[in-house]
């Protein structure tokens, strides 16, 4: 019989994309008043694969992620994801955003994203929020699944989230777990 343990804490990954980057300085703002501060922050990635925004934000758009340094409980996602909506509400202009806040969470061996879109794969967690299984780790790199978005399949993505997990797995030795 399995025992119930708490569950490792996770690294929180948020990913933004939008037309106007300067936009992201006061979005990065917002999310620290609540998570902390990032510790780890990618370059501007440009967000390619789909047109699917395009009618709402406009094109080219561009992606920033950002790694938290305060870890999180792995059941906090759907809060996580109920907030990211609300902000992206306030950056809104007569119902289209002006940017998309993506978050999820890093543990060792996988990368998972909060999406309030249900799908063969996703989980439900809770108010109407669902868990995509993202990436996993394996051979000392992150792996796409069949349902991963094209842009999270990438190096540039794959390479950041690699520096992610490395600070991660400093953190989680630091703490003794």
């Amino acid at each position: 019989m399995s025992k119930p343990t708490r569950p490792a804490p996770a690294k929180l990954v948020i990913g933004c994309f939008t037309r106007d980057k300067d936009i992201i300085g006061e979005v990065a703002r917002k999310l620290s008043e609540s998570f902390g501060p990032p510790d780890v922050i990618s370059r501007w990635l440009p967000f390619e694969h789909t047109d699917y925004y395009t009618s709402e934000m406009g094109s080219p758009l561009f992606r920033r992620l950002m790694a938290f340094r305060e870890l999180i409980q792995q059941d906090a996602l759907a809060d996580v994801k109920l907030f990211a909506n609300d902000l992206e509400g306030r950056f809104s202009i007569r119902g289209k955003r002006l940017v998309n806040i993506d978050p999820g969470y890093l543990l060792a061996e996988r990368l998972v994203l909060a999406t309030g879109k249900n799908y063969v794969h996703r989980i439900y967690l809770r108010a109407g929020i669902y868990a995509d299984l993202t990436l996993i780790y394996h051979k000392d790199r992150f792996h796409p699944l069949d349902w991963t978005y094209p842009d999270y399949a990438g190096d540039a993505i794959g390479a950041f989230l690699g520096t992610v997990r490395q600070r991660y797995m400093y953190q989680l030795k630091q703490s003794g777990g």
